[in-house]
């Protein structure tokens, strides 16, 4: 007996189906280490991943975020973008 693949719905979603993405920099450039509620967000598009890093950059910036680079895939979109005021 096999069991039927789980419905679209009910599994999590894969990279492909979510192909956005932040890089999360400190000032010199390199990737920071977020707590988990913020780590490996990926996003459907690109609405709602600049949405996300909008209502999270102070969150973020606490953590030692110093700047983002928005991802589709592989491919850099833009930034850094900083998220000092």
């Amino acid at each position: 007996m096999s069991i039927p693949e789980v419905p679209g719905s009910f599994r999590n979603p894969t990279p492909p189906e979510r192909a956005w993405w932040w890089s999360l920099l400190d000032a010199a450039g390199q990737e920071v280490e977020v707590t988990e509620e913020y780590a490996g967000q990926r996003f459907a598009n690109q609405g709602d991943a600049e949405s996300w890093v909008g209502e999270v950059w102070r969150e973020l910036a606490d953590q030692g975020v110093a700047s983002v680079t928005l991802h589709e895939h592989d491919r850099d979109v833009y930034g850094p973008m900083s998220l000092s005021l």
